[in-house]
């Protein structure tokens, strides 16, 4: 990276600090408050740890780091392909390979991590061979790493455009994940457990949350079924005769010619992150079904096994995946019973004795869904509905606003562009 600002080495404003794991012998140290962060935890940072430790691990293997310090790994697999930087908002221990960056006193911690994030790039070319396809970032490299050496007003400033920028991408996230909440735990109550037909055959005249018209269409009573009662007037149907799960295309047939045009492939890492980075290409002619676009819904039915709606951009179907359609019932109903089912289509690939476990479609067929009526069905969609479409633009507008702090970073850190305020960018000033 060029910088038009002055720079002195990272060594000048931090101390890099070594982490390490207690042992996991000693039950005393272990399953308590403290979150202890491991390379892992950054790959898909969400701002917790899969694990956490007791304060007597604190000075018996590992150590503990300040509110607001950067972490990068320095040591794993991984290094080869990404640098791992976040920054976390409270208190924490992290292994041995990780170095916390603790900023010394007048330097502002946002716009430190802001920088190293910037240099994500030059690190990616320091990482060195530890042997057996472990990746290790030199102490020292990191310690030379250039930091522009620039006034306190122009680090504030830079860094509350960037975090500014990303407190509203985490605040888009945090709604999804409410939004997610709530129509899982609506989805879960009214056609799973059936709670509002078990009110109204009890006596209730009403149910909480759910429209008065809605609930006086329901019925009172239950009826036998092959997976146990339902409500009455209601019917069971195979989950793949509810929507059309149409499987991706192997792309290595679908190469895209010299200077033709292409599409990047969506494979199950590109589902499980949401977006497709140095992924293999295919071409843009390829039949138009087996293209995905901003709100798809994608079920891969192999490895992870995992779904989602898609807000990653237009891309190609990939042979591993499932690309789920209906004419006959709303999307929202489709998906639902999907994620219903998904913990067992884990465990069924899971079983598989394969390298990559899978399901066949002729477990689609086995998963029942129950469905209400035509009318409290479509009833249902209106209020349901909104909820995954509210979803869909959240993510959309997050990876727009992740655009454009990933396109300015690299261009506040190095002095080409001065800071702009929210206003200027045409966005609303942050709290």
């Amino acid at each position: 990276m060029d910088f038009s600002y002055p720079t002195r080495p990272l060594k000048d404003f931090a101390k890099l600090l070594s982490g390490g794991t207690p042992s996991k012998a000693k039950q005393e140290y272990w399953n308590g408050d403290i979150p202890w962060i491991t390379p892992k935890d950054m790959g898909d940072w969400n701002g917790s740890t899969a694990n956490h430790v007791t304060p007597d691990a604190v000075g018996n293997g590992t150590r503990l780091a300040p509110i607001w310090t950067s972490y990068i790994a320095v040591r794993g697999m991984s290094l080869h392909k990404e640098i791992r930087v976040v920054r976390a908002s409270f208190p924490a221990t992290f292994n041995q390979d990780i170095k916390a960056v603790e900023v010394f006193d007048g330097v502002n911690d946002r716009f430190f991590y802001y920088c190293l994030v910037a240099h994500k790039p030059t690190l990616l070319e320091k990482v060195e061979s530890a042997g057996h396809g472990t990746g290790r970032l030199p102490t020292d490299q990191l310690e030379a790493l250039p930091i522009p050496d620039v006034e306190d007003e122009v680090s504030v400033s830079i860094a509350e455009i960037l975090g500014n920028l990303d407190d509203k991408i985490d605040l888009l996230l945090a709604m999804n994940a409410t939004l997610e909440g709530i129509a899982q735990a609506v989805f879960r109550a009214w056609l799973v457990d059936f709670e509002p037909v078990r009110a109204k055959a009890a006596g209730a005249t009403s149910f909480r949350g759910m429209p008065q018209e809605l609930f006086d269409s329901l019925p009172d009573s239950f009826e036998p079924s092959k997976i146990g009662d339902i409500p009455a007037g209601w019917s069971i149907k195979p989950l793949d005769k509810t929507a059309d799960f149409l499987n991706g295309l192997a792309m290595q047939k679908h190469r895209p010619s010299e200077g033709g045009g292409w599409l990047p492939v969506i494979k199950i890492s590109e589902l499980r992150k949401g977006v497709t980075e140095k992924t293999e290409r295919a071409s843009a002619s390829i039949p138009e079904k087996y293209k995905v676009f901003d709100g798809d819904f994608i079920f891969s039915w192999s490895g992870s096994l995992l779904a989602k709606f898609w807000t990653g951009g237009d891309g190609a179907l990939n042979q591993h995946l499932f690309k789920v359609t209906s004419e006959t019932h709303p999307i929202w109903f489709v998906s639902g019973w999907v994620w219903y089912h998904l913990a067992e289509f884990q465990r069924i690939a899971a079983g598989k004795a394969t390298t990559m476990g899978h399901i066949q479609r002729g477990h689609l067929a086995e998963a029942s869904v129950v469905v209400p009526t035509f009318d409290q069905l479509q009833a249902m969609t209106q209020l349901l509905s909104p909820l995954f479409e509210s979803q869909v633009r959240n993510s959309l507008e997050a990876r727009n606003l992740t655009s454009l702090r990933d396109t300015l970073l690299p261009k506040l850190i190095s002095g080409e562009l001065e800071a702009p305020s929210l206003e200027a960018l045409g966005l609303e000033g942050g709290d």
